[in-house]
């Protein structure tokens, strides 16, 4: 009698702990509870208010031209070719100078001595026909109404070996005209929030969150092609007008 007692008493325990085990299982982790609210908690943040995109731009004249040109010579020897070049640049660059095109604003953007080769039928491999120097910069020029007297001065100067790339023009001080962009980027973004707020028959509140994006500068560019540019006529550049991006976003709240 003792010994079924024990027995009895022995499963009794034994089921006590495998089903405390079981719910202990059952329950979630503390560390994944807990998650669950602060997710929550960022997904309602980011749901709450009107979410609007403003933009606002100005229109400038450009103030600089900054202009890509080179020179490029062809000769049976590296010396020769590299001769050739070297004098053309130096007559355009004497040029720049006349013009007051101060020295940091000229940059070399590139320089190569490349072989040139062709291939022959007749020999069924390749000959070498010479060498080939080419030397381009980048000239920034700030007194804009002298840019095309600069580039007919630098093609003249330049001859056969000069080649014009392209040239374009920016605005030398941009952040002067970021104030007036912000201005209208803030209506533009007040407006959107606005229509919203009536189309959602809501009262709008105030920003809660603006966040301001990077400004955008279009660039006007013309290109020309690779070939000296004639001495006469003289050559008429017009910067014409750019505009200057600004973009915000805002968070309004609703009352």
């Amino acid at each position: 009698m003792r010994w079924k007692s024990l027995t009895v008493l022995f499963v009794v325990l034994l089921t006590i702990a495998f089903g405390a085990a079981g719910c202990e299982s059952l329950s979630p982790p503390s560390a994944a509870t807990g998650a669950f609210p602060q997710v929550s908690g960022i997904f309602n943040q980011q749901n709450t208010g009107i979410w609007v995109t403003g933009e606002g731009k100005v229109s400038v004249v450009p103030d600089v031209a900054v202009l890509n040109l080179g020179v490029e010579s062809q000769a049976e020897s590296v010396a020769e070719a590299q001769g050739q070049a070297a004098t053309a640049m130096t007559a355009v660059v004497e040029e720049f100078n006349r013009f007051g095109v101060a020295e940091k604003d000229i940059k070399t953007q590139y320089f190569s001595i490349a072989p040139v080769r062709r291939w022959s039928e007749k020999d069924g491999q390749e000959i070498l026909l010479g060498y080939r120097v080419t030397n381009t910069v980048i000239a920034k020029i700030r007194k804009i109404e002298d840019t095309g007297a600069i580039i007919d001065a630098a093609a003249r100067a330049g001859g056969d070996y000069v080649i014009i790339n392209s040239i374009s023009f920016t605005v030398d001080n941009p952040t002067a005209h970021y104030d007036g962009a912000r201005v209208r980027a803030m209506a533009d973004a007040a407006a959107k929030a606005k229509q919203l707020a009536d189309l959602g028959n809501v009262k709008l509140g105030k920003p809660t969150y603006i966040s301001e994006s990077g400004a955008s500068i279009p660039v006007v560019r013309d290109f020309y092609p690779e070939a000296a540019m004639p001495a006469a006529p003289s050559t008429p550049i017009s910067p014409g007008e750019t505009e200057i991006r600004l973009s915000v976003q805002v968070v309004y709240s609703i009352e």
